[in-house]
């Protein structure tokens, strides 16, 4: 059986387009599988700098693995994913990841045995930044994203699902990239952390130019982007 990905686009404006994202006819198939069982198929979208999005869809539209793909965690089987002006094929995928990306998870991923701080200061030492006082840039970090100064020392346990949240959003800006990739980051949230956590992403976005995309089911969270992407399948 045959699927074939289809995408429809909204947009809210026709304002000149500063990509820094381009994915071209992607498809992605099962390398143990027969000929024609794709995961995604011939997928194109743009993605502009100081924009948030949306991508949506149902279970197995391939939501999954176009993350895959943009975080270069898998390779297109056909067609290309170009970032910057770069395909990734000729990338270096984990300087690509630790340094032009930052992605958040629904799950946080944080090392619950380590601080809010530490957490962040680790992906700044994965990063290989050199910074003169770590803890402190870790704490600007925080709040901007609107954890006091005293949330530093505290294990991750103790703290709550949208402070987590918090913490794992500071922890991607650790090395300035250039674009956020957030899976579900509002899944596990109550309405209001999610319009929170929304409006932080929001201000990435709009005042500092980042490029954020998120996969998420929320209707909240489409009507606050910038742009939807649908991502159906067709059999």
């Amino acid at each position: 059986m045959k699927n074939k990905q289809k995408n429809n686009y909204i947009s809210k404006d026709n304002s000149p387009k500063n990509i820094i994202l381009s994915i071209k006819n992607a498809s992605y198939r099962y390398s143990d599988a027969e000929e024609d069982d794709y995961a995604l198929r011939d997928v194109s979208f743009d993605f502009e700098s100081g924009k948030i999005y949306a991508i949506r869809g149902r279970s197995g539209t391939g939501k999954t693995t176009l993350l895959s793909l943009i975080s270069g965690l898998e390779r297109c089987t056909e067609g290309e994913i170009i970032f910057d002006g770069k395909s990734l094929k000729d990338m270096n995928l984990d300087k690509y990841r630790n340094s032009d990306i930052g992605i958040v998870f629904q799950s946080y991923n944080l090392l619950p045995f380590m601080t809010a701080s530490e957490n962040i200061i680790l992906s700044m030492d994965v990063s290989r930044l050199k910074i003169k006082n770590k803890k402190e840039k870790a704490i600007e970090l925080m709040a901007k994203v609107g954890l006091k100064e005293t949330y530093a020392n505290r294990k991750v346990l103790r703290l709550s699902g949208g402070e987590q949240q918090r913490v794992a959003i500071a922890r991607s800006l650790s090395y300035n990239p250039k674009m956020i990739i957030a899976d579900e980051p509002t899944g596990n949230l109550d309405k209001q952390t999610e319009t929170e956590i929304l409006e932080i992403f929001k201000k990435l976005a709009h005042e500092e130019n980042k490029c954020v995309i998120i996969v998420t089911h929320s209707q909240n969270v489409c009507d606050t982007v910038d742009e939807i992407y649908d991502l159906k399948k067709v059999k």
